[in-house]
């Protein structure tokens, strides 16, 4: 073989920088996601191999493979040399994740510069390994050759795996980012994938929580709620303060066992026992009087009630309702809200309320409060008025108006028209309800100061009757948490003995031949039966000339028809009740009445005359029109209660 290449000399090669090949192992991916291969050149990995076999010069392989792929290549050939290291590599797995590691360069590179000290032996190397025969590995067969070229290959697959591996690292979540790129083409697929997977997991969620219940309603977990009497003759003789979280655990275990007696209460222990422990613990955590307590938790299954306790200890949202004597309330809103007010519709079934959220100013100050633009009143102080549904050019009467927040509904319903008489037995309370009668432009009220009993002698002939009775105010405990404790059993025989009076006053007020009226609504704010379903059956005892008609209202529950063994009318499912677990309203009973005739001259407590505009006369059934004298005698002076009926 004459003079090659390899016979010229050649300087050492360059120091090897190790920040520039740090430096490329960080450089990111092109913006068109295809890594860059170690070997740019295609000619390299197909041309030396396929001339080495045809039995071309090898020099012209090197050549060309050492001007068209090696930047670097004394550093390539150096890597050629070391085939016992590349061998290892190809044979270990941990070589092939990372086969071009620090590491690897780094023990390259001082073998260049440390191990190789004369150009011409490093050169004589290097063309070995190029031309034939893998002199380093002591053979020199074409068959080696061959495999030093397949070994090749296998170094460049190694390393283009590792770029790979990198890409790969990173690939689904570039392809998954370029997916849920939003264009104006995919906006509806992107929506309907969102919503599909939303809708998945309300629906897994939804099984967890399935799941979870069933686990803790299994036959097996009964809770230990009832202590010993050893345990309770222990306890007694020390008084500690309540644990809540405790009381509060063991109220929600004793709602699912009760839920579920049979399969979750303790062997020997009865449903009246689980009872009274529970009426403790809610005396205890929310402060209700014994009385009280056990009095509101019959009126509802165990859980809710516990949900009617639990509401009462949460205020009811703010609520004003738009005057529209002067304004509208599409108008009034959008001059709250400019003043910082935020504030909604209180419902679909009102069309002047609104419920304020949050508000920068005081609603009792601003100028459309002074203005008369709206009232701050409960929205279930709305139901009475809207029930009773009066119309314009009639005479009403509301028979307990301070603080004049019904009174000026009526007003604004009856657009100023007819007439209204706002009576208060209260005559502090009564200055309150004319300074509103005034500030909200009312000019068709008569504001007077008499006892509701003696209405009917008063005055009488309206067309409709409002009777919003003194109560208990169960359903305001938010309100008023002193109702809690200061009501007791008197409380509950003198105000149902009081309301029942008013009723039949306020009946008797109405003149049954009205053509466009002959209405009476009776509501309370409490909840408790003594106070309305025994009291509307009272008057419905005593005065077979009414009868109960729908309310209107288009939401709230049935009244009862019978309750702990007390059997009522069945049309006292026209009656209608409000809670605040329920509706988010202050607990509220509305019930009413339609007089269908006089009421009779021997009826309990009548007072026949002014009332119904008539007198009737037993002997020839004629009518005397002339009005009742102040002279005429009455059963007692206290407005005729029924002897019979009080000893019962």
């Amino acid at each position: 073989m004459g003079v090659g290449r390899r016979m010229k000399k050649q300087g050492p090669p360059p120091p090897l920088d190790e920040s520039l090949v740090t430096k490329k192992r960080k450089v990111p991916l092109p913006e068109n996601g295809v890594a860059k291969k170690r070997r740019t050149s295609g000619e390299e990995l197909g041309t030396r191999p396929t001339k080495a076999l045809a039995g071309k010069p090898a020099n012209s392989g090197l050549k060309h493979s050492t001007k068209g792929s090696f930047g670097n290549g004394k550093k390539r050939q150096a890597d050629k040399k070391n085939g016992s290291v590349k061998e290892n590599a190809v044979g270990n797995a941990r070589a092939r994740t990372t086969p071009v590691s620090k590491e690897v360069l780094d023990g390259e590179v001082s073998e260049d510069e440390d191990g190789v000290d004369d150009p011409d032996i490093m050169e004589d190397e290097l063309e070995g390994v190029a031309v034939g025969g893998l002199d380093a590995l002591g053979s020199s067969d074409d068959e080696d050759l061959v495999g030093a070229d397949e070994f090749l290959d296998s170094d460049s697959d190694v390393v283009d795996s590792d770029t790979e591996m990198r890409r790969g690292m990173w690939s689904d979540e570039d392809d998954e980012d370029a997916e849920e790129k939003l264009t104006a083409a995919n906006i509806v697929g992107l929506s309907g994938r969102l919503d599909a997977q939303t809708a998945q997991d309300d629906l897994n969620a939804q099984a967890e929580l399935e799941e979870d219940a069933m686990r803790t309603n299994i036959a097996g977990d009964r809770p230990k709620i009832l202590a010993d009497s050893d345990d309770d003759s222990e306890a007694g003789g020390t008084k500690l303060a309540p644990d809540l979280q405790l009381l509060r655990t063991r109220i929600t275990d004793t709602i699912r066992v009760l839920d579920d007696f049979a399969k979750l209460a303790e062997e020997g222990r009865s449903r009246a026992e689980y009872t009274a422990q529970i009426l403790k613990d809610i005396c205890a955590y929310y402060g209700y009087s014994p009385f009280l307590a056990e009095k509101l938790y019959n009126l509802f299954p165990p859980r809710e009630a516990f949900a009617f306790f639990e509401a009462n200890e949460s205020l009811r949202p703010v609520v004003l309702r738009t005057n529209t004597l002067r304004t509208h309330r599409r108008q009034l809103a959008q001059a709250l809200i400019n003043r910082g007010v935020t504030l909604e519709p209180v419902g679909k079934w009102s069309k002047v309320g609104l419920q304020v959220f949050e508000s920068q100013v005081p609603l009792g100050a601003t100028p459309e409060y002074l203005a008369g633009h709206y009232i701050l009143q409960a929205a279930s102080s709305f139901l009475p008025v809207m029930a009773l549904a009066p119309q314009e050019h009639e005479r009403v009467l509301d028979m307990a108006a301070a603080p004049g927040g019904k009174t000026t509904h009526i007003a604004a319903l009856m657009k100023n028209t007819g007439c209204i008489f706002a009576n208060d037995a209260n005559k502090n309370r009564a200055k309150g309800l004319i300074g509103n009668i005034h500030r909200l432009g009312a000019k068709n009220t008569i504001v007077c100061n008499y006892d509701a009993l003696e209405f009917p002698k008063v005055i009488g002939g309206f067309d409709r009757v409002l009777l919003d009775a003194p109560c208990s105010g169960t359903g305001v405990i938010a309100k008023d948490a002193s109702v809690k404790t200061n009501k007791t059993e008197k409380d509950f025989m003198r105000l149902p003995h009081l309301q029942k009076q008013l009723l039949l006053a306020a009946i008797d007020s109405v003149d049954h031949a009205s053509k466009t009226g002959g209405y009476i609504v009776y509501s309370t704010c409490s909840v408790t039966v003594e106070e309305n379903e025994q009291v509307v059956q009272y008057a419905l005892n005593k005065r077979p000339n009414v009868k109960l008609v729908s309310t209107g209202l288009t939401f709230g529950k049935e009244g009862f028809t019978s309750y702990m063994g007390k059997t009522f009318h069945p049309s006292l499912k026209e009656t209608r009740r409000y809670y605040p677990h329920a509706y988010n309203v202050d607990g509220f009973f509305v019930s009413k009445f339609k007089k269908v005739g006089p009421t009779a001259a021997n009826a309990t407590g009548a007072h026949v005359g002014a009332g119904d505009g008539v007198k009737a006369d037993a002997a020839d059934g004629e009518v005397d029109h002339t009005p009742v004298t102040d002279g005429e005698e009455q059963a007692d002076d206290f407005g005729g209660f029924d002897d019979e009926e009080d000893q019962v």
